[in-house]
């Protein structure tokens, strides 16, 4: 059995993450700093990672949109980590420089 995810479980920064998260469209990618900073707590990016990681709502908060600053992969729990993640931006349309997302090319415009 299922169970509905329940959003009073968690922070209000961590819901404004989540909610942040599922605007990001496919083919598009954010930063954990740039959802801290429009989250409201711009020196908050790990806080942004420690949400990620716990993504209670995986279908509708697409956790593999949101990269490091740099456009470097890290951290992704489901799969095969960081190579599911990279497949799954590519499957979207998302462009890379080598290993890292071209955020020029794909970074999410909030």
């Amino acid at each position: 059995m299922v169970k509905e995810y329940d959003s009073s479980m968690t922070s209000s920064f961590t819901e404004t993450v989540y909610s942040l998260t599922r605007q990001i469209p496919k083919g598009k990618v954010a930063t954990y700093a740039q959802l801290a900073r429009l989250a409201g707590n711009a020196k908050a990016a790990r806080a942004v990672g420690s949400a990620m990681r716990t993504n209670p709502d995986i279908p509708k908060t697409p956790c593999h949109r949101v990269v490091a600053s740099d456009g470097a992969l890290t951290g992704y729990s489901a799969g095969y980590g960081v190579k599911t993640k990279r497949e799954m931006l590519l499957a979207e349309g998302v462009s890379f420089k080598g290993t890292k997302v071209d955020l020029p090319v794909s970074g999410w415009k909030k």
